[in-house]
């Protein structure tokens, strides 16, 4: 955890939570330790959209649809998401719980490897108003070019886990060396991120660290 754990403690102690079917949904993640943005993640993607508005919002990343359905309810109603997952066995489940949630007209859920779909959706021309990277961590960098192609010109990219653990200061030789590749592939994106000349990026120590990023060129 990056925050001092008091403070982050009192802190999410005033958050009034998560309630009906996207609360049930919250804590089945957390029972099932299937992975979901922490609550300060969510507060602040929250105020990014309520704040700005979108259009149009891409996700990569899907799970079991949590922080999509989060999404659509903090945007407005005209705003289309589209969410893409390769992960088999969360598929059905994700289409079960947009079914549920009644978002299946305002969710485009797309199957498949997120480089290869990010690839098709760039060359097609489309556009995203905000983006919201939360999927393999070590395969954000390879996403990023195309990820810059699809998003608006004074668009947002969000990227959720970038301080792993607060492992990303340490020396490659102090991390565990099954997470030396990641643990490179990640300082390398922030990296990317803060000496884009099209971007203007913040670093910001939320949940487990996160990146707001506008493209302003």
């Amino acid at each position: 955890m990056i925050e001092d754990q008091r403070i982050n403690t009192y802190i999410e102690s005033l958050d009034p939570g998560n309630t009906g079917f996207l609360g049930e949904l919250e804590q089945r993640c957390l029972d099932e330790n299937i992975p979901i943005i922490r609550p300060s993640m969510q507060k602040l993607l929250k105020v990014l959209i309520r704040s700005n508005n979108p259009g149009s919002i891409l996700e990569v990343g899907t799970a079991l649809g949590f922080s999509a359905i989060m999404m659509a309810g903090c945007a407005h109603y005209d705003c289309k998401i589209t969410t893409i997952e390769k992960y088999e066995k969360r598929i059905p489940a994700a289409k079960e719980n947009f079914k549920r949630a009644g978002l299946e007209d305002r969710i485009e859920f797309i199957e498949g490897d997120a480089a290869d779909v990010l690839l098709e959706l760039a060359d097609s021309g489309r556009k995203y108003d905000l983006i919201f990277m939360d999927a393999a961590k070590g395969q954000y960098l390879n996403f990023l070019e195309n990820v810059l192609r699809l998003l608006n010109d004074g668009g947002m990219l969000v990227s959720d886990n970038v301080l792993r653990e607060g492992d990303i200061i340490e020396s490659r030789f102090a991390v565990t060396r099954r997470n030396r590749t990641i643990h490179a592939r990640m300082r390398e994106y922030l990296y990317a991120l803060t000496h884009d000349e099209r971007l203007e990026t913040v670093i910001l120590p939320v949940g487990d660290g996160v990146t707001v990023s506008v493209k302003y060129r």
